[in-house]
């Protein structure tokens, strides 16, 4: 899979530009604030309907218009589709695959398979939870877009149930007598039971099949002894399995897994006035050796373990016979030399590998091809 074309309107400081890319190696150069990091982020917007860089939709339209265009020409197979997007913030954003309207925006994941490395990335060691959830979930709807509904599902009711909470918990506050009305809360137990349980299945199975790639490519980029893991922590107790066949739990336990927590739960939420349950709260462990990667790992260890989950999530895309885009935002001037030329020499026979920079000396021979001069609003080929 390739990108074979790109083409921005009004999109962050785009007011249009046109950009014919091919297979393999392509470079993106440009001084830093140009706007390279824009057009590898309308890359990864069309894949996975989500910005790397902020929360939500309106940073992406220039100042002064009222929506951005995204058109993105694929290649899969010797056969090419054109995914266009229109992302209008305060209305629904739209979307048309081969040039027909579809009739959901996220019906469109999946044409673009992409993984995309940046220097935010390194708030998967560093940061919260969130992003380590987050970083799942995207890897989990780019091999699977059905997900894309549970996650929205899953998100949904939750926030349902903790607006419930939230008012009864005013309510308290404010010397109501009853502390609000919870008469709902069991149906959204329910519903909130349903939809985490598939949620935590899915991330279980692919937190076990990522795993190994994690170790893999740790060990290739850091040139390393020390084992990089991950594990998935949840935030209730998971059931022993009744499967002997997996020897994990099935979806239907967890479901009554996620019940009895919540019941168990349920005094405590009353009183704080949010769910304190659920996949929203699990954690991605990560361990180099025998101690945690967060507050542990060096900065170099960091930046390695970093990008060793995003090969990983490469790789694993790989294992299901489909070929990834690989996206470089500007990573090589973090590296040493040595993490360079490895991680080069990793990626370098990739179906397509973007790479931007701000130096042309950043960039390994290995990965010097195509290249791309980026300023003034335009984007030359070099």
């Amino acid at each position: 899979m390739y990108v074979r074309g790109l083409e921005l309107v009004d999109f962050r400081s785009y007011e249009r530009v046109v950009v014919e890319f091919g297979p393999g190696a392509c470079v993106l150069v440009g001084s830093n604030g140009v706007g390279k990091t824009n057009l590898v982020e309308a890359l990864a917007y069309v894949a996975s309907l989500e910005s790397h860089r902020v929360a939500t939709d309106a940073p992406l339209v220039r100042f002064g218009a009222s929506r951005a265009v995204v058109r993105c020409a694929i290649v899969h197979e010797e056969r090419e589709l054109l995914v266009e997007l229109s992302i209008e913030p305060g209305k629904a954003n739209k979307a048309r695959l081969g040039r027909s309207p579809v009739a959901r925006t996220r019906d469109i994941l999946g044409a673009l398979k992409l993984v995309l490395f940046a220097p935010e990335d390194l708030s998967l060691i560093r940061g919260d939870p969130g992003e380590r959830r987050r970083m799942l979930d995207e890897l989990l709807v780019t091999r699977q877009p059905r997900f894309a509904g549970v996650r929205s599902d899953y998100e949904r009711v939750l926030k349902q149930r903790n607006a419930l909470l939230r008012s009864a918990y005013l309510a308290r506050k404010t010397g109501g007598s009853r502390g609000g009305d919870l008469s709902t809360l069991d149906v959204w137990d329910s519903h909130l039971a349903q939809h985490g349980a598939q949620l935590v299945r899915a991330r279980l199975d692919l937190v076990a099949a990522l795993a190994p790639h994690v170790a893999k490519a740790y060990a290739a980029v850091s040139a390393s002894r020390s084992d990089a893991r991950i594990a998935y922590s949840p935030s209730f107790p998971l059931p022993s399995s009744s499967s002997p066949v997996r020897g994990e739990p099935v979806q239907g336990e967890i479901e009554q897994a996620l019940l009895a927590a919540l019941g168990e739960a349920r005094k405590q939420e009353v009183e704080r006035g949010v769910t304190l349950v659920g996949p929203h709260r699990d954690e991605l462990t990560l361990t180099l050796g025998d101690l945690p990667a967060k507050g542990y790992a060096s900065h170099g260890e960091s930046w390695s373990y970093a990008l060793a989950l995003r090969l990983a999530a490469y790789d694993l895309l790989r294992d299901d016979a489909v070929e990834p885009v690989l996206v470089l935002d500007d990573v090589f001037a973090e590296l040493d030399v040595g993490r360079r030329e490895r991680l080069a020499e990793l990626v370098s026979g990739a179906s397509q590998v973007i790479v931007t920079c701000a130096v042309d000396d950043d960039v390994p021979r290995a990965l010097r091809g195509a290249r791309y001069e980026v300023g003034g609003g335009e984007v030359r080929r070099g």
